[in-house]
């Protein structure tokens, strides 16, 4: 009778319910550049690192993320964010560091115009772009239940390891690399403020840029335009799903040795 009663019971309690997965953020949380992309400004493509995580972890998933988003952006995407979210993913940044007009100075200027662009682009990551960071993740720490992961990813270097047939110079090349950098700096640091982990995918793309044997990043691109510059399929697949996978694991560690520290 005890193990009918048992079996009742067990039939009769809620089925644990599915992990949920909110991904926000900008163009490249959105996968824009790995095909397949929807026809809308967003421009989501289900072969970006979120949608392939949750499909792998069978999470139910809200893709927020939209091409062009800012750290403003961003902070109307976190709406979507529910008691029932337990993981919460996003990239953003470039676009209040106007990515897309040094990108297109870069591209038909010459070496001094573009390396002029790129360094009032570093001054404005430096100075202003923490507080706008600053602001986006205290309101996400507010809408994210308690338990959940927070992992904040960052973003690959566009010409790092690879040097040949590339329509870049390389004054351009290294001033762009640079620029890189200086956001992951910015980045990583404020996440760690918050609280949140932080995915570095820089070392994932390394030896795959741009002008590699083997890029992970496309090139400039006539059709469609807005691909120019993002990462393709397989840098969505091979390097940031990786990094992402890894931080959350991270995430989760550090959430169960906190744990453990709140109760002993």
């Amino acid at each position: 009778m005890k193990m009918i009663a048992v079996a009742l019971l067990m039939s009769l309690a809620p089925a644990p319910a599915a992990p949920e997965h909110v991904a926000l953020g900008d163009s490249y949380a959105a996968g824009l550049g790995a095909g397949g992309e929807s026809s809308n400004s967003c421009r989501r493509s289900s072969a970006a690192h979120p949608a392939r995580w949750a499909e792998r972890n069978d999470a139910s998933f809200v893709f927020a993320a939209c091409a062009g988003a800012t750290t403003a952006d961003v902070e109307r995407q976190s709406t979507r964010i529910t008691p029932a979210t337990t993981l919460v993913t996003l990239t953003v940044g470039g676009n209040d560091a106007g990515f897309a007009d040094v990108m297109t100075t870069c591209t038909i200027g010459e070496d001094e115009s573009c390396v002029e662009r790129v360094e009032r682009a570093e001054a404005f990551v430096r100075d202003e772009l923490p507080g706008r960071l600053d602001a986006l993740y205290g309101l996400v720490r507010e809408r994210t239940p308690e338990q959940a992961r927070v992992v904040v990813l960052g973003y690959p270097r566009l010409f790092g390891g690879g040097r040949s047939l590339c329509l870049m110079s390389e004054p351009k090349r290294d001033a762009l690399d640079r620029a890189v950098d200086v956001m992951s700096e910015v980045i990583a640091a404020r996440a760690e403020a918050a609280g949140f982990t932080y995915a570095d995918v820089r070392d994932e793309f390394d030896g795959h840029g741009v002008c590699s044997g083997d890029p992970w990043i496309n090139g400039l691109m006539l059709l469609p335009h807005d691909r120019s510059y993002h990462p393709s399929g397989k840098g969505q697949e091979s390097g940031y799903l990786p990094a992402l996978a890894e931080a959350v694991a991270a995430a989760g560690a550090d959430a169960e040795v906190a744990a453990g520290g709140r109760v002993g």
